[in-house]
């Protein structure tokens, strides 16, 4: 309980006073929702449940379906909100704790089983010391996944949603224009490369990551019905403007260049003492 309560305070109150207004509004919407949604299962019914709250806030709009699913894409991503800032914290940790861990790697490169235990034994003393747990950032992954996966199931499953109009589109048919799938190749994008130039230490698959990754999400989203396509241009805007604010990679980059002069400073300091007592 502890533990949790230490969590939730470094998350902040913001993100998590956000969540529970997502969390109301879901429910109202999909409590007004006057029809009936099929549900046979435990997991169908979690689908029912998405698909009548995005019914209920597309009757908000005139029952603009397009519309409905915007609001509820947003509702989604600010309920997950604290599992993302969490996320990002701890990325941000392992990040800081990166060359003590090389440097452990260095001292013990021995494959042999007593070099790797003694290097574990090391590394959770490391991370015990910084506070960081290797592990922390896959829970919100773990956790999020059955939210997404119910939204993109509940748009694809529902007819009604499928057969609704949005500006040039028709719901349940592909992006004549390949508008969407390009704006969600771009958003996917620039998420990516503000997450990886946050990074300051990039291997090959890291600097690869904001080229691969926009690839996948365009031919999927041609692939698709512009429903999930509008789903994923939405999310992936939100993703965006989250991952700026979140993890500026240029409010970092100063931070980091703040502390390495601090450090050039510091041994300046210590060589001109060194030298005053020489003399």
């Amino acid at each position: 309980m502890k533990r949790f309560t230490n969590i939730l305070k470094k998350i902040g109150p913001l993100p998590l006073i956000l969540a529970v207004i997502a969390l109301i509004i879901i429910i109202i919407a999909g409590t007004s929702f006057s029809g009936h949604v099929a549900s046979h299962s435990l997991w169908s019914a979690v689908v029912a449940a998405f698909t009548s709250a995005i019914l209920g806030a597309s009757a908000w709009f005139g029952n603009n379906y397009g519309m409905g699913i915007i609001v509820f894409t947003i509702l989604i991503r600010f309920l997950i909100l604290p599992l993302m800032v969490y996320q990002i914290q701890s990325m941000m940790k392992m990040q800081i704790v990166q060359p003590a861990l090389k440097a452990l790697q260095s001292k013990y490169p021995g494959k042999d089983t007593e070099s790797r235990q003694l290097m574990m034994a090391e590394q959770q003393a490391l991370y015990k010391d910084a506070g960081v747990n290797p592990f922390a950032s896959m829970l919100p992954l773990i956790v999020q996944m059955p939210v997404l996966i119910a939204l993109y199931q509940s748009i694809y499953n529902s007819q009604v949603l499928r057969s609704g109009k949005f500006l040039w589109l028709q719901l349940g048919n592909n992006d004549p224009y390949y508008i969407l799938p390009i704006l969600a190749a771009l958003f996917t994008f620039a998420s990516s490369w503000l997450s990886t130039q946050a990074t300051p230490e990039q291997n090959g698959m890291t600097k690869a990551m904001p080229y691969i990754f926009p690839v996948v999400i365009f031919f999927s989203a041609i692939a698709v019905p512009s429903a999930l396509s509008l789903y994923w241009v939405v999310g992936n805007l939100f993703q965006t403007i989250q991952t700026f604010f979140l993890q500026n990679p240029f409010k970092i980059r100063r931070q980091r260049e703040l502390e390495l002069q601090k450090e050039r400073d510091m041994k300046r300091k210590i060589k001109k003492a060194k030298r005053s007592i020489k003399r």
